[in-house]
């Protein structure tokens, strides 16, 4: 039956978004090796530890390890349709380069998808979610060593064969535009006074290459696959209408955009080859590397947070709290108590922006609000009331709306954080985002009880209208 009062297509795919190591805990069981985040136990912005420390959260997060089938059990409650998460590399291959894998790793995702199977939830995997095997960073240097593309190859391959007739759609790097902001977790690369622009962008390079053989090997082994490329969405708005400001978003905004376009065109668009040049860079570009590029995704996804402000005038230049990527903050918005500059609008010109620019299908599959919540009895049910987590997915879900009415293809919706996990900036759990509290706190103490909060219900019918119940 065709929805008459909803912009939301029949079929969309509703769901939510999560992360291995931000959930899953058990980081030294059943074979796994350690990863890159077993050693940030105080999120991205700090020193790594020579070891895992016991004040990591993720080393136990909220153990979805051993509470999958109730977790996904919640989902389906709420009417999920498909289910965001990451297989975590150095559970399938300890290392990340040894010969074989790890079957006790390979079989947890077979348990996993098995509980998926029976709720009736299409599975979104991504390969590689800010866990780079911890050997493959202190060892080769994460991505800057052109070897990581053919043992990113191996893995690609072995869990597309594994899983390629039970999982539809995949994602292969999260956030890759990331890794030239924040090196260490995206890409493993050790952060030190010798790491060069240079470096960097060879790393990239080689992460691009990576993710274009994955999609080859996609099509070779599941053919009924859907492969696309993970990138931060940012709009940029100038400081002022100055022409000087308008130049400066696009450059910034090119800086973005060029993941997205070599993803989905198959090469380096020439305004990425000239800043290379103007910086001095020269990417070492073989003749198998540009063949490798022409392998497009089939999808774009991405995550959308917050917008930000630019500006020619360096002595205007201020960097937000809370960007990642960089940018001012913009004096017409509100912000989250984090730093995130909220602009639910900002999401529905970043749907026409992709759309326009790559004419493929949208995924959004990170979307969210991070919050301190508080459990309260409320008839003898413990829940929280998140009334502001509410209004803000309400507010940017009106904006999906409006663009998909504008004419984009946008296939799915995940927002992030579905149930409560550490996070990934701050390694807090009192950060959550979810619409399932997870009893625990940022001290590791807790009894890991699930509790459904006031949104869980509010998704559930918004999942169940497809849309309907909005508030626009």
């Amino acid at each position: 039956m065709t929805n008459t009062t909803s912009p939301f297509p029949e079929g969309f795919l509703w769901g939510g978004a999560t992360a291995a190591n931000q959930i899953e805990g058990a980081y030294n069981q059943d074979g796994k090796g350690l990863s890159v985040q077993d050693v940030l136990p105080h999120g991205l912005r700090s020193p790594r530890t020579p070891a895992p420390t016991p004040d990591n959260l993720k080393l136990e997060a909220i153990d979805f390890y051993h509470h999958y089938a109730e977790d996904i059990a919640l989902f389906a409650e709420m009417g999920f349709k498909v289910f965001r998460f990451s297989i975590a590399w150095s559970r399938i291959f300890p290392n990340g380069d040894d010969k074989e894998p790890n079957e006790a790793g390979l079989a947890f995702y077979d348990r996993v998808l098995d509980e998926l199977e029976k709720h009736g939830i299409e599975a979104l995997v991504t390969l590689s979610h800010y866990e780079t095997p911890l050997h493959l960073a202190d060892a080769y240097g994460g991505w800057t060593d052109r070897r990581l593309i053919n043992l990113y190859e191996r893995y690609a391959r072995t869990l597309l064969e594994r899983y390629g007739s039970r999982v539809k759609y995949w994602l292969t790097f999260n956030e890759i535009n990331s890794l030239v902001h924040e090196p260490f977790m995206s890409a493993g690369i050790p952060e030190t006074e010798q790491l060069t622009e240079q470096d960097l962008y060879q790393a990239m390079h080689h992460e691009l290459v990576a993710s274009a053989r994955a999609t080859r090997i996609a099509r070779e082994v599941a053919p009924n696959a859907k492969i696309g490329c993970m990138i931060i969405a940012m709009p940029i708005y100038p400081l002022s209408p100055s022409p000087q400001d308008a130049a400066a978003v696009m450059d910034l905004d090119h800086s973005n955009l060029a993941f997205g376009d070599v993803h989905t065109r198959g090469a380096y668009p020439g305004y990425f080859l000239r800043a290379m040049k103007e910086k001095g860079i020269e990417l070492n570009i073989t003749d198998e590397d540009r063949k490798d590029l022409t392998n497009t995704v089939d999808f774009v996804s991405f995550s959308y947070y917050q917008s930000v402000a630019h500006t020619s005038d360096p002595a205007k230049l201020i960097r937000g709290e809370g960007n990642i990527m960089g940018g001012v903050p913009n004096p017409t918005l509100e912000t989250s108590e984090w730093g995130w500059q909220i602009d639910p609008i900002g999401l529905r010109l970043v749907i026409n922006q992709f759309w326009d620019r790559w004419q493929k299908p949208l995924f959004i599959v990170e979307n969210g609000f991070g919050a301190k919540d508080q459990l309260v009895d409320v008839n003898g049910v413990k829940t929280v009331i998140d009334d502001y987590r509410i209004a803000y997915l309400n507010d940017h879900l009106v904006q999906v709306g409006e663009g998909i009415a504008d004419g984009a293809d946008v296939i799915g919706y995940t927002s992030w954080g579905c149930i409560d996990l550490v996070s990934a900036t701050t390694a807090q759990l009192s950060k959550r985002y979810g619409y399932i509290y997870v009893d625990r706190n940022d001290d590791g103490t807790g009894s890991l009880e699930r509790f459904k909060k006031k949104s869980f219900d509010w998704y559930a019918e918004v999942i169940r209208t497809n849309g309907a119940t909005l508030q626009g």
